[in-house]
């Protein structure tokens, strides 16, 4: 028959094999003294399940710090004494006696709560962008901004940014948010600006609020789809109006001055600003160019279909000026982005570079009417719309439906010619102005 133990066994007692070794209480019938060979301690109740099956749930901590007593009201996880364990067991035993099976109920405990913690909005935001968002979206940097995260540079993982969304609604429950909240959030987006970011401007903004109601929404579909929450609340709010179509276009007297501005902003922005004029590329494209995407003889760019907008592969040829910029760059061989401030990640903050750029007497005007004014001009110059759509990577127009399925030719000296032409067209245009 098993001793009774006392609270000074309990603390004398030891281990002196390499396996645990478990101590019964004469006292308590199921419940063991469990000592590790390392010296820890632990209380075990030891029963049959309903079914008759043998099983074991691990109690607790030891306490022997504490009054012979203990605490009056034990818990299986909690830091118990002897008299605490021996009650504990006593009201299992009750369970068990009632058909009950205390260790199935403690694991169902366990993962409802471990269910809880991943249906956090921060946890779910952050599965969302390394689960979905990063493996199949460029812009998943920007989406995880608008959700209050942000990738750590030296580890690659996410962080929360301070006072962002993710860190208002950090231990938030998905089940909490519902429409009446999302609705309140993009109230707050459209008028005051997105939580932890920095505001560009004092006004209204419906771009502002409708990015935010895209982010969520494809966050909640994504979360549906993996049964983490049973309704998307966005469904049912109606998403704010898209922008209006731009139809900016630089003249040739704001071509000049942006050339010119653009020679005093703070290298190496001063060429990526000219190259987006003479390629007409994406803003991030340039951004993001990496020194291995450069032919060896400088005359073509070739970006891959992971970093362009359709996905396809795009050859982009370069005139002798653009040439010319791209050999001036200064950069370290050691770095594989060719525009960089810190010789590691690619360049950004192109808002605060644009705002610097003094172009006296020029309208409102945005980076990416550079693009728009380059196919503009082309087509000025009287470049065939298709080469156009070519040099700009657009499967449109003249491109689209089943002429776009069957015209496989890249037409590259098509499209080097043109490049060439809307080059010295800039720099006629530069020789005139100093004329």
């Amino acid at each position: 028959m098993a001793k009774v133990l006392t609270a000074q066994a309990v603390s004398k007692l030891s281990c002196t094999g390499d396996l645990p070794r478990e101590v019964p209480d004469g006292k308590a019938p199921g419940l063991y003294l469990v000592i590790y060979p390392s010296g820890k301690k632990s209380w075990a109740l030891r029963f049959r399940r309903p079914d008759k099956r043998p099983a074991k749930l691990v109690l607790g901590s030891v306490n022997t710090q504490a009054d012979e007593d203990g605490d009056p009201d034990p818990v299986v996880g909690g830091y118990l004494t002897l008299a605490a364990a021996r009650r504990l067991a006593g009201a299992l035993s009750h369970e068990i006696a009632t058909g009950k099976d205390p260790a199935a109920n403690h694991q169902a405990k366990k993962q409802a709560i471990a269910l809880s913690a991943q249906n956090t909005f921060s946890a779910a935001a952050i599965d969302f962008i390394t689960q979905h968002a990063r493996k199949r979206t460029r812009g998943w940097r920007e989406q995880a901004r608008l959700l209050g995260l942000r990738e750590n540079e030296q580890s690659g993982d996410l962080e929360l940014i301070d006072k962002g969304l993710a860190s208002r609604w950090r231990d938030r429950p998905l089940h909490e948010i519902d429409a009446d909240t999302v609705f309140r959030l993009i109230e707050e987006v459209r008028h005051k600006g997105t939580p932890g970011l920095e505001r560009r401007n004092n006004e209204t903004s419906e771009p502002r609020a409708r990015a935010m109601h895209s982010v969520l929404s494809k966050m909640f579909n994504w979360l549906a789809e993996k049964r983490r929450v049973s309704l998307n609340p966005l469904d049912v709010l109606r998403r704010p109006p898209p922008p209006k179509a731009r139809d900016r276009v630089l003249n040739d007297r704001e071509i000049v001055a942006f050339w010119r501005a653009a020679a005093e902003a703070t290298k190496p922005f001063d060429a990526l600003l000219k190259l987006l004029l003479l390629t007409g590329a994406r803003l991030n494209e340039v951004a993001r160019m990496e020194a291995s995407e450069l032919s060896e003889d400088g005359k073509t760019w070739t970006i891959p279909g992971g970093r362009t907008k359709n996905h396809r592969t795009h050859v982009v040829p370069f005139s002798p000026l653009a040439r010319a910029i791209i050999t001036k760059v200064d950069r370290l061989e050691t770095c594989k982005h060719v525009f960089s401030t810190n010789q590691r990640t690619p360049v950004s903050g192109f808002s605060k570079i644009k705002g610097r750029l003094e172009m006296e007497g020029v309208p409102p005007w945005r980076l990416h009417d550079l693009r728009r004014t380059a196919a503009t001009h082309m087509a000025e110059l009287g470049i065939a719309p298709h080469i156009i759509e070519l040099c700009l990577n657009h499967v449109s127009g003249a491109r689209a439906g089943v002429a776009g399925i069957y015209n496989r030719s890249v037409q590259m000296e098509q499209r080097r010619a043109a490049v060439e032409v809307w080059a010295r067209h800039v720099a006629g245009l530069l020789r005139r102005a100093k004329a």
